[in-house]
């Protein structure tokens, strides 16, 4: 199944950011990554507290960042983080988590991130970005050589809308990470509802 997952950037939110994160899982997303790298550990797991009780609440997958001992002590089931952090961790750290992601950004990348144990890597910046402003993305083609390497799901990230969501599907990801979209979108539902439409 191909698969939305949603990306926080809390900082872009207009509204309550909790009630954006309710929004999202009420809308039916796939799973929520909550990358929020700028707040310290402390603040990090205090809001990670919130955002865990939502998403089980909505029955949806959430997997926390940057700060594994955060994760552990609130018991989260997935960790996401990027390659450099993930090939620290050791061995009985990651059995703390049933499900390990890991942000890629070439094929070498991903090929040290499965090596390692991981469960499903983020590939990226696809398209150009406001995320990543005047860097060009990297392609559907550097995409699709990827996919063809990869022996872990490869989830598709930068620039993905309506209108090119179905090529990065055609080119093998099996799924897509959206950011900005769902968290400045005036309506989350409708939102996913037109990735789907585009599907």
């Amino acid at each position: 199944m191909f698969k939305l997952l949603s990306v926080t950037a809390r900082t872009l939110c207009k509204e309550d950011f909790l009630a954006r994160v309710d929004a999202i899982c009420a809308a039916g997303i796939d799973g929520i990554i909550l990358r929020e790298k700028d707040l310290s550990e402390v603040s990090y797991r205090s809001l990670a507290f919130d955002v865990l009780q939502i998403c089980r609440d909505r029955e949806t997958p959430c997997a926390l960042h940057t700060y594994p001992a955060a994760a552990q002590q609130l018991h989260a089931k997935a960790l996401h983080l990027p390659l450099r952090a993930f090939l620290s961790l050791g061995e009985a750290e990651k059995r703390a988590f049933p499900t390990i992601g890991v942000s890629c950004h070439s094929l070498d990348d991903v090929i040290a991130a499965q090596d390692g144990g991981c469960s499903y890597v983020t590939l990226g910046h696809i398209f150009a970005t406001d995320c990543k402003r005047g860097l060009p993305g990297r392609g559907l083609d550097f995409l699709t050589d990827v996919c063809r390497h990869a022996s872990v799901p490869v989830y598709a990230i930068g620039g993905i809308d309506k209108d090119n969501i179905a090529r990065v599907r055609d080119a093998g990801a099996s799924g897509v990470c959206i950011m900005s979209g769902l968290m400045v979108c005036p309506n989350p539902a409708a939102y996913l509802e037109e990735l789907h439409h585009a599907l």
